[in-house]
């Protein structure tokens, strides 16, 4: 008998999982609440470290979504239900999908930068987020200020959303550090006589090449990297951006002028995540991530037998540490369902 596996969420890690049980056999279907796949990786420009168009990872990605794999686009979940045998997902139509086993790949959220208003996110026109600067970068745009000028001088600042004891928020999103040494590096390209500044708590280059990125950064495009936490900002006259910044390596208050100011914005829970945790009975981590049965050997897996997690959902991760997660997954789903 041909075994079944709803996948909850379509983005990286959902694809993959899909690509790899439906090679082995398996009859997947792959429920996605937006009108496509891929979710974040599709409004990637370009990937670090070695800034290899996102498009080709979606591509490829892509390959894996057969005909033999049911996507439902625009689909969001009433109900799961959980007998001895089988797992029935209901869908808001009505329809009840029977599965012999379920994968959460629901992934995450970036934080809402309006919620630090004291940065002025949604309220000066010149302060953006790295994924609105992301956005700009896929469409082919040159970067400008609201009244259309080329920004003369760009402060880019790290950590909004994570490591934030007054939000609630004490974990690092991983991936914001390199992407605001790669869109620093961006910037300088498309603008080389811009002068670009970092504020950073601290930078953790924790993966293979970003410590050299970072270097390229500094040696080859002369970014500024300034060792301090954003306390405030806010509109000049001219609606340049005044920053408030505290050194953290002299101990001095430190005040610039900005012509646009970039918000590296962190990972949060999806939406979804806590809602559908509670219909299985799961009970997410401190931080909202979902908790698997055990972080080392049973990393997939969760206190519910049939019920499986990868990718983000876990907690902030790279595109390759999430398809690495969503391969491991679907191994041990097909143990599972072997058993």
């Amino acid at each position: 008998m041909v075994k079944s596996v709803v996948i909850i969420g379509g983005g990286i890690a959902g694809m993959e999982a899909a690509g790899c049980l439906s090679d082995m056999g398996v009859d997947v279907t792959i429920i996605e609440k937006n009108d496509r796949l891929g979710g974040h990786l599709r409004n990637w420009s370009h990937l670090f470290p070695s800034r290899r168009p996102g498009d080709e990872v979606y591509e490829f990605l892509e390959k894996g979504i057969t005909d033999k794999v049911s996507v439902h686009l625009d689909t969001r979940i009433s109900k799961i239900k959980k007998d001895e045998h089988n797992l029935f997902t209901i869908l808001e139509n009505g329809e009840s999908l029977k599965s012999d086993a379920l994968l959460l790949t629901m992934g995450y959220e970036l934080f809402d930068a309006g919620k630090k208003e004291e940065y002025g996110y949604g309220i000066y026109e010149n302060v953006i987020t790295s994924a609105d600067l992301e956005a700009l970068f896929k469409s082919g745009k040159e970067i400008r200020t609201a009244k259309g000028a080329k920004p003369k001088r760009i402060g880019i600042v790290h950590c909004v959303g994570s490591r934030d004891e007054k939000i609630g928020n004490l974990y690092c999103s991983k991936v914001c550090c390199i992407t605001g040494v790669k869109q620093a590096i961006e910037i300088k390209k498309m603008l080389p006589d811009a002068e670009v500044y970092s504020f950073y708590m601290d930078l953790r280059m924790f993966d293979r090449h970003f410590e050299e990125l970072y270097y390229e950064a500094q040696l080859n495009y002369n970014i500024q990297f300034i060792r301090g936490r954003l306390s405030e900002s806010c509109e000049n006259p001219d609606h340049s951006i005044l920053v408030k910044v505290e050194d953290t390596l002299t101990g001095r208050p430190l005040k610039m002028t900005v012509d646009l100011l970039v918000l590296l914005v962190g990972f949060m829970p999806s939406a979804g995540t806590k809602k559908l945790a509670a219909m299985l009975g799961i009970h997410p981590g401190e931080d909202g991530f979902l908790t698997p049965a055990d972080e080392h050997f049973r990393s997939n897996t969760t206190s519910v037998p049939g019920v499986f997690l990868a990718g983000a959902i876990k907690g902030p991760a790279t595109i390759e540490n999430t398809i690495t997660d969503a391969r491991a997954a679907a191994l041990q789903i097909a143990e599972f369902l072997r058993r």
